[in-house]
């Protein structure tokens, strides 16, 4: 080894210059390219608890074709076989043809060149996997063995180095996670910290989650907007072995189509106008952890593309990068659209919806579970009193009634903030539940009066007076004669009646309320 020692020294420096494997690997190939006759060095690592075997760096000592199917999965048998060889710190070689001589799952499906690769260890508990390839058969000799021999050991350090930085950044990750979860619950409307309904409406979901938070299979949440497709996906994750992980949200339907691509997978300084920095993207911050993608149907083309390649060899690239990532990131999707018509109709991706639907799980709306619409009232008044700084409140008969009676098209997001106004027009009094839901004329509380004698509405019975889709129809007319037709924005009807704007859509649509009448002429 002294005729190498300085290709050793130069090889250690580099492993301990750098925490990143990647970068490590890149200023190391062109050292080795002096002394071996390969033409390409890989770091493979193995998970133990996923049982599979990834590629985390490529460094190319010469030019060729790199392996595009990296990741393999691996049997507890083909498992216990990896780690047999590692404790055994065998360096091996193969020629040509001869990978089924290789332990199973350490070579990529589509590496068949003449190879020589040993086993790494960090300290840390990583498994790892040094592996050079030789596109000629004959290349390497006994002195070449030997010098990946004494290799293993500054590459297990540069291994050691990288798990460690990923443990340290999965950590940084669910704190600062954590910490906008906090800050949300503190500042806006949330679903649910608990989910109530677990035991009735929602027993079979949560049926469901328990079975899946035990895999790292892609969970599919399909249901309505506001039905607490976010509380599902954080269920899944604090059950799941990922739990001290990141738990990150990112709407894609928010994003705007050019800019996909660099808020997912990042962007490298200088890749388009504006990159004035590095960016890391939302897979990059969620490593470690579970990345909760938020209406996936409204995803552009491109990003389904390059999505369907994160969860097929869990690799990511930057945008104007050249350096491939491996992460270690669990998906749960969701969305309120029907993606298998989307399918069919050519606006999504087939192979990208049986990556992301391997385990479906069907929410059903509010109206679909009347039963949980009383705890959930209650505990929605409790939250609203404390927060407006009001005595505890609590729905009455008479409330709930008319909540079970309301068809929810907003579900549960609405019934939170259905419940939060009626405890502002109630005053810290009571809860005003029949003005909340645009009922203003009726008692909150006891029978109705009878109507005077004369009155338009005297001798009718209670079905034939306005109905509470008229009642609701007038009073959103009404509002938007004052906003001259706005729905959205700061002085909007949806503003002025404490709804979502898409909530209120949906309902004028559903009464026949068109915004465009109420428009002043030009």
């Amino acid at each position: 080894m002294i005729r190498h020692a300085a290709v050793l020294l130069g090889v250690w420096r580099e492993a301990c210059r750098h925490i990143e494997i990647g970068e490590s690997v890149e200023r190391i190939a062109p050292i080795l390219a002096r002394k071996l006759p390969a033409h390409l060095l890989l770091i493979r690592q193995l998970d133990p608890r996923a049982k599979r075997v990834d590629t985390i760096a490529v460094g190319r000592c010469r030019s060729g074709r790199l392996p595009q199917r990296n990741r393999i999965e691996v049997s507890e048998a083909e498992l216990r076989a990896l780690l047999e060889w590692r404790d055994r710190r065998e360096v091996i070689h193969l020629g040509q043809g001869e990978r089924d001589a290789a332990p199973p799952g350490l070579l990529p499906a589509d590496l068949d060149d003449e190879v020589i690769a040993g086993p790494l260890e960090a300290h840390g508990g990583a498994v790892g996997f040094l592996i050079f390839a030789a596109r000629r058969s004959g290349s390497f000799h006994e002195e070449h063995v030997d010098l990946a021999a004494a290799l293993l050991d500054p590459f297990s350090a540069a291994l050691e180095n990288d798990h460690r930085l990923r443990e340290l950044r999965s950590l940084r990750e669910a704190v600062e996670a954590e910490n906008r979860t906090l800050l949300s619950k503190l500042g806006r409307h949330d679903i649910s910290d608990s989910i109530i309904g677990a035991e009735t409406g929602l027993k079979p979901v949560m049926e469901q989650v328990e079975k899946v938070s035990r895999s790292d299979a892609p969970v599919l949440i399909l249901g309505e907007t506001g039905s607490g497709k976010e509380v599902v996906a954080r269920a899944i994750h604090a059950r799941s072995r990922r739990s001290a992980g990141p738990f990150l949200r990112v709407n894609c339907g928010a994003i705007p189509p050019d800019l996909v691509d660099s808020e997912l997978f990042g962007h490298e300084k200088g890749s388009f106008t504006g990159a004035v920095g590095e960016r890391r993207g939302w897979f990059e911050r969620a490593d470690g952890g579970t990345l909760f993608l938020d209406e996936c149907g409204e995803l552009p083309p491109a990003a389904q593309v390059r999505l369907l390649r994160v969860l097929q060899d869990g690799v990511v690239e930057r945008v104007g990068g050249e350096r491939p990532m491996r992460l270690d990131v669990r998906i749960v999707a969701a969305t309120h659209r029907d993606l298998e018509a989307m399918v069919a109709d050519g606006r999504f991706r087939q192979d990208l919806w049986y990556r992301i639907a391997v385990f479906p799980i069907r929410l059903p709306s509010l109206r679909e579970r009347p039963a949980d619409i009383p705890a959930m009232a209650a505990h929605f008044a409790i939250r609203a009193a404390g927060r407006l700084g009001m005595p505890p409140l609590a729905p009455s008969p008479e409330d709930i009634s008319l909540l079970v009676s309301y068809r929810w098209p907003g579900n549960v997001r609405e019934l939170a903030a259905v419940v939060e106004r009626a405890a502002i027009l109630g005053n810290g009094e009571r809860l005003d539940v029949a003005g909340a839901l645009g009922m203003p004329g009726r008692a909150a509380r006891g029978p109705k009066p009878p109507a005077p004698h004369g009155s338009p509405i005297a001798g009718r019975d209670d079905d034939e007076a306005a109905t509470l889709d008229a009642t609701m129809k007038s009073h959103i007319e009404d509002v938007l004669a004052r906003t001259l037709g706005r729905v959205e924005g700061p002085f909007g009807a949806a503003t002025i009646l404490n709804i979502n704007p898409q909530t209120l859509r949906s309902r004028m649509k559903k009464l026949g309320i068109d915004w465009r009448s109420f428009r002043a002429p030009a």
